[in-house]
């Protein structure tokens, strides 16, 4: 038995003595581990590599040395991190009116998954902050949007998965929303400067990426909202009242006030006040807050300005949270107590086939004049058609506003989470988009009282202007806060079916805005 024992002592020692350089080795690794936790990454000063395009002179080609007699190579300066401008007609073409390229300047980025480059960019945090800090104050914050959604009951089912996507986001090192890229493929140029890259190995990315690549990138996610809406919405008050349209119409002014006011910002600031988003786009796209349409302002912004996402997303879901609380002071105060006691007839009963037909018509009708919302306005109207039809498609129906909404919320509020990463979220662009929503919103709700006011100037039938707020598109949350407004000044004057006229217009309307301005700006 001993003989056994040291026997095997003795191997072991000649194993651990074979594999001295492995144990070695594997220790090396384990303490190498400390600067990869999220600790070290909260003291990082400047965001990743292939953000910033900022790398490591190690991690570059070697730079180019200029002779006057010999022309350079663009591929020999060249690799997976970026390149360097070799020849002046290289630098003309990738120059922009607000950066010029010169000969010798480095540009960094990566190869996405299908070979393009994606350019890095100087990335600028609120107050010049290191970025490790900017996401440890990201962190709060978004525990703070859970906040609002678990305890305040703020639109639960879309600043929840929201705040959590921003929550992974902002976790350093963590990798969730890292593109996936290209390496070790044959590299070359096209005619504009630019390198591509076939044939090489794809490095998959976090899976945040690929939610919003597959349901923002293409838009399918606001699309599919827009399904599950139609399937919830009863047009019915808005047939039985057509002219009810005009306040849903009045209520998109906020959204052309807020258009011009990020425009005054560009103008002020200077066109990289956006992050170097066209001013145009960016203004069309901070406008869209006005119509306190989450799904529209998403789709909008995500083929106008998708580096803008995360704030205008958490803009518009705000706004249409804050609702019961931004709306009543506006309500009473452009209204006066006899306005608000008026009491308006009950509505007449729509027929089925009015209400079959109607969402036909409203497709055709935008296809002719305005193709560009169809994809919009068909998806709602293919849900309402379904929510309509009857029992021989009641299983549609059901799906579109159970288990395909909730599902697609969840990814959808996840996607534009991940757009809360401290680089895209803690800047003064930021806090010019909150406020300019603010206004944009307030500015919205103010119209269709106005309006509603116009009307009775010049209709027998008064219409009580509390119904006008409802106008924008936060349904039915803008409709339930006029009627509470009505039955806090006359508990018997219920106006909550008048309200869903201007308040499903609001839909329709926005829609039709986002598309118009989709059309101006692409």
């Amino acid at each position: 038995m001993r003989k056994a024992i040291l026997a095997f002592i003795l191997a072991a020692c000649a194993m651990g003595a074979h594999a001295e350089g492995d144990w070695r080795t594997t220790l090396a690794k384990a303490k190498g581990l400390l600067s990869e936790t999220g600790i070290s990454g909260f003291v990082k000063g400047s965001a990743p590599a292939y953000i910033t395009g900022e790398f490591a002179d190690s991690e570059r080609p070697p730079a180019p040395v200029f002779d006057p007699v010999r022309r350079l190579r663009r591929d020999a300066f060249v690799n997976r991190n970026g390149f360097w401008v070799v020849d002046e007609l290289q630098a003309a073409r990738l120059s922009t009116p607000s950066h010029t390229v010169k000969c010798g300047d480095w540009i960094g980025g990566y190869f996405d998954d299908t070979g393009a480059f994606v350019r890095g960019h100087e990335v600028k945090t609120l107050f010049n902050m290191p970025y490790g800090v900017g996401q440890l104050i990201m962190i709060p914050l978004c525990l703070i949007m859970m906040y609002l959604a678990i305890v305040k009951g703020f639109e639960p089912l879309l600043l929840l998965p929201i705040g959590f996507g921003g929550l992974l986001a902002n976790c350093p090192l963590a990798g969730v929303t890292a593109p996936a890229m290209m390496h070790d493929g044959i590299i070359t140029f096209l005619a504009s400067g630019v390198p591509v890259m076939t044939g090489g190995i794809v490095e998959p990315g976090g899976f945040l990426h690929y939610f919003f690549k597959f349901g923002i990138d293409t838009g399918v996610f606001p699309i599919m909202i827009f399904m599950g809406v139609g399937a919830m919405t009863d047009f019915g008050p808005l047939i039985a009242n057509p002219k009810m349209a005009l306040l849903g119409g009045a209520a998109q002014f906020g959204i052309f006030f807020a258009l011009f006011g990020a425009l005054g910002l560009a103008a002020l600031f200077g066109a990289d006040f956006f992050g170097g988003v066209d001013p145009l786009k960016a203004a069309a796209s901070i406008g869209i807050i006005g119509g306190a349409d989450g799904p529209t302002a998403i789709w909008l912004t995500s083929r106008l300005a998708p580096d803008l996402l995360g704030a205008i997303a958490v803009a518009a879901y705000s706004y249409m949270a804050l609702v019961p609380i931004i709306q009543p002071p506006i309500m009473n105060a452009l209204t006066t107590k006899e306005e608000r006691l008026i009491k308006m007839p009950p509505l007449r009963e729509v027929k089925k086939i009015e209400k079959i037909c109607f969402p036909l018509i409203v497709l055709l009708l935008c296809a002719v004049l305005l193709p560009s919302a169809v994809p919009l306005i068909g998806a709602l109207m293919l849900g309402n058609l379904a929510k309509e039809a009857g029992p021989s498609v009641a299983r549609i129906s059901d799906t579109m506003s159970n288990a395909l909404i909730n599902i697609v919320t969840i990814m959808l509020g996840l996607s534009v989470g991940s757009k809360l990463a401290c680089e895209k979220f803690l800047s003064g662009t930021t806090l010019g988009i909150l406020a300019l929503g603010l206004v944009a919103f307030c500015v919205g709700t103010a119209a269709g009282v106005m309006m509603a006011k116009l009307m009775n100037l010049f209709s027998k039938e008064k219409v009580n202007p509390l119904i006008g707020s409802a106008g924008v598109s936060a349904v039915p949350m803008a409709a339930r806060v006029s009627n509470k407004v009505s039955l806090s000044n006359d508990p018997a004057n219920f106006i909550l079916m008048q309200a869903m006229g201007p308040n499903v217009s609001g839909v329709i309307g926005s829609a039709v805005v986002a598309g118009v301005l989709y059309t101006l700006c692409r």
